[in-house]
């Protein structure tokens, strides 16, 4: 029988296995200042297993971390990332990044995959990803947008639907809000309706004087849980402290 596991790394970062084919998406594996994943690293970077490919959502460092990815050693290792950002991977080593904007599809090695909508700061997608009977939905950091219901169409039967859910807000720019809040990733939910669901990208702190000044945060992964149980009271929902994995059994039809 074929097996999903999901390991969360930190932040977005999120090692998906597809019986034995792994994707890691939106790569985050240093700090600098203003920028901390908030939890420790669930996977070190050396500690990684081949990976059939990565998905990249924005350029934004703590999505795109190439810097420090470049530390991994296959540099033909595919890479699906938004178009207009190729070269920030290609500039550190990689030579097979593929730009993909919403509804464009390429595979990673065993794995289909499809760029869905997301908006975000600046510009970004999320992804579908296939493969060994299971379906994934990937939602980086994007805010709640109507465009996102086509998912569901196109993709009724999600196994797997990981959530952003800090809700973050940049104060300098009119409380402008950038990312979904757990009750808006709830409301997500409800229209994905998946078998398992996994709240990611909340323990993000960006230092005292950013989080006191700059930056707001509205959710938690135990807010999403209690939203999700009322939009979509079907789908499981998991908190996973980084590196703890869960393991998702394929789905089977009742007779």
């Amino acid at each position: 029988m074929s097996e999903l596991t999901i390991t969360r790394v930190a932040h977005a970062a999120v090692l998906l296995g597809f019986h034995g084919h792994y994707i890691l998406t939106d790569p985050w594996f240093s700090q600098k200042p203003g920028y901390s994943p908030g939890e420790p690293l669930g996977v070190a970077l050396d500690e990684l297993p081949q990976l059939e490919g990565v998905v990249v959502s924005h350029g934004h460092y703590d999505h795109y971390d190439m810097e420090a990815f470049a530390a991994y050693p296959d540099k033909q290792v595919p890479m699906a990332v938004k178009r207009g950002i190729a070269q920030t991977a290609r500039n550190v080593g990689f030579t097979n990044v593929i730009e993909l904007d919403a509804w464009e599809t390429t595979t990673l090695g065993a794995v289909k995959v499809t760029a869905a909508p997301g908006k975000h700061k600046v510009p970004e997608i999320t992804y579908v990803l296939e493969a060994e009977e299971f379906t994934v939905y990937f939602g980086a950091d994007t805010l709640l947008i109507p465009e996102l219901g086509e998912v569901a169409q196109r993709f009724p039967h999600i196994d797997l639907a990981l959530f952003a859910v800090n809700g973050l807000r940049l104060r300098p720019l009119f409380n402008r809000q950038v990312v979904m809040n757990a009750q808006e990733a709830a409301q997500l939910c409800g229209m994905l309706r998946p078998r398992f669901a996994v709240p990611m990208h909340y323990a993000f702190t960006g230092g005292a004087f950013r989080d006191r000044f700059l930056l707001k945060y509205d959710g938690t992964p135990q807010e999403f849980q209690q939203a999700a149980a009322q939009h979509a009271a079907e789908t499981v929902v998991r908190i996973l402290p980084p590196g703890e994995p869960l393991t998702i059994p394929s789905w089977q039809p009742v007779h």
